[in-house]
């Protein structure tokens, strides 16, 4: 009897390879058969799933995005009992900075698509779905640290949410071109948390630091 192949499975064996030769040399560098070859099957069972480089880097970029709101979702439900904002959104920003060799992979993919947004339409648009969708949750957080007390109602929860992530997004950058210790980048994060959660401090909000 034939083998069964799990054909979400095969996508994720694919993306995978798609992620790993552009961790290392981006994505003008990672052709069908480049990632046929890292993905250790042929470029005619490659085809079978993905027709187009394009299909096949939209695929991927679903399913490292998926990757990390688990493990956002994850970090989050770890924490004891009800998590406060202050703390769900430093295990957000924990989770976009290059920390470890894991994470700095991670990255060095989303920069890869990043350029290839600038000139791609289909690939722009998951940016500009996926940055309103992070910011009104960090959003979201604001507001709810504001009626918590911990943050000073002048401030306006969708701009800090932006603030939020341009800063986290910047440190990044500088981590990657180790302009910048990634260690250092987490300190400036906790500052500028420290910042916003100093309104009439509550000591609900942990802000504990990351293992």
């Amino acid at each position: 009897m034939p083998k069964r192949v799990d054909h979400d499975e095969r996508r994720r064996q694919i993306s995978e390879a798609l992620w790993r030769i552009a961790a290392t040399r981006g994505l003008d560098g990672a052709s069908l058969r480049d990632v046929a070859a890292e993905a250790g099957i042929s470029l005619g069972r490659l085809q079978h799933y993905f027709t187009s480089k394009d299909e096949m880097f939209v695929f991927a970029l679903d399913y490292i995005s998926g990757l990390a709101e688990r493990r956002i979702r994850e970090r989050v439900q770890a924490l004891p009992g009800t998590p406060a904002p202050r703390d769900i959104l430093r295990h957000c920003l924990v989770e976009m900075l290059p920390l470890d060799d894991e994470s700095r992979a991670g990255n060095l993919v989303q920069v890869a698509y990043y350029a290839r947004a600038v000139h791609d339409a289909r690939t722009r648009r998951h940016a500009q779905e996926g940055v309103p969708a992070l910011r009104d949750f960090f959003a979201a957080q604001v507001r709810h640290a504001v009626e918590r007390g911990e943050v000073d109602p002048e401030r306006v929860p969708e701009d800090e949410a932006m603030l939020l992530l341009a800063l986290a997004d910047g440190l990044t950058s500088f981590a990657l071109l180790d302009v910048y210790a990634p260690a250092e980048a987490l300190r400036l994060i906790d500052r500028h948390l420290a910042g916003l959660f100093s309104y009439n401090s509550s000591p609900r909000s942990s802000g504990s630091k990351r293992s």
